[in-house]
């Protein structure tokens, strides 16, 4: 009987367990429906890289793709870039597609250097530019706007870091006058990085330190100035970076007066000099040309000059004077 009594609760036991184990299993499951059922919908976000660097001249692409909450969209759509500043800054490219099409049409295009390469449909934004410029460093933001039944928009606040890297140019070389008859000169360069400049003249030590230029927007021109130049000669400002290197040269040649000095200076590139000669050349090859059409011929004899007739009829013209006195003795 006490054996029937363990066989029992034994059985029992059994049962119970097994109704534990099977609720516990089912409301695992409960739970993991609940957490997928009650996951958070895709929201809308943007990704871009922090910076792209491109030399000038050459092409770059800025990267931008997008999530939106919409499990699917197929209405009209606009896609914007902006420069310098989100939601304020001047667009640099826009296009529309139309619902249903994967064609984004560019309706705004500046200088017609930008194109898009993404697929807005695709979630993607991505844009190039073409022939670059050093204005054309700075910060870009990319936008979409959702229209028809889904009026939603949205851009990027961070944008894209554009850097662009040239080699040194000399953009301005010149001598000025200054007070009590003195003269300095000032050489401006740009460049990315900054270019170094250093002057180099008669009776310079190491040149001149070079400064920021004022009123550049990028900062990408600094100008170096020699603020007294003492000697007649040949200066030179050289601007360099870890791209390159260029140089320009102004002569100054100044004349002594009996009450004031004057100068004159002549700016000379690296082309300048040479352009020079080419036009000296071509002069020269107009003035042989022309002789050669038009020969110079010589009379055999030669005609009466003007003044040789007026002289004479103002010879014949002329009254006689009143004849000597005679004294007779």
């Amino acid at each position: 009987m006490e054996g029937s009594f363990q066989l029992l609760a034994s059985l029992m036991c059994i049962i119970l367990m097994g109704s534990f184990v099977r609720t516990k299993r089912d409301t695992t499951r409960n739970l993991l429906n609940t957490e997928l059922h009650s996951a958070p919908a895709q929201r809308w976000s943007m990704k871009l890289p922090a910076e792209v660097s491109a030399a000038a001249g050459e092409a770059a692409v800025l990267p931008c793709t997008f999530t939106h909450p919409h499990r699917h969209y197929d209405g009209p759509l606009t896609a914007i870039w902006r420069a310098g500043e989100p939601y304020t800054g001047p667009p640099v490219f826009r296009c529309a597609a139309a619902r249903s099409s994967e064609l984004c049409q560019t309706a705004l295009s500046l200088h017609g250097r930008f194109r898009l390469l993404g697929n807005p449909r695709r979630n993607d934004l991505s844009l190039r530019v073409e022939r670059l410029a050093l204005a054309d460093d700075g910060r870009y933001f990319c936008r979409v706007e959702f229209a028809g039944d889904v009026h939603e928009r949205y851009e990027s606040r961070h944008g894209v870091r554009l850097r662009v890297t040239a080699a040194p140019r000399i953009v301005n070389i010149s001598v000025l006058p200054g007070p009590a008859h003195a003269f300095h000169a000032l050489c401006t360069a740009e460049g990315e990085p900054p270019p170094t400049l250093a002057w180099s003249g008669p009776a310079l030590g190491n040149g001149s330190a070079s400064v920021p230029s004022p009123g550049q927007d990028h900062g990408h021109q600094v100008t170096a100035e020699l603020p007294a130049l003492a000697h007649d000669g040949r200066y030179t400002c050289a601007a360099s970076n870890s791209l390159g290197r260029a140089e320009a040269s102004v002569y100054l040649f100044r004349f002594h007066g009996a009450s004031r000095a004057s100068a004159i200076a002549l700016p000379l590139g690296a082309l300048g000099l040479k352009v020079l000669l080419l036009l000296s050349v071509l002069a020269a090859r107009a003035v042989a040309r022309r002789r050669l059409e038009y020969p110079v011929t010589q009379d055999a004899s030669p005609r009466p000059q003007a003044q040789e007739s007026n002289y004479e009829n103002l010879g014949q013209m002329s009254p006689q004077g009143p004849p000597a006195a005679v004294c007779s003795p």
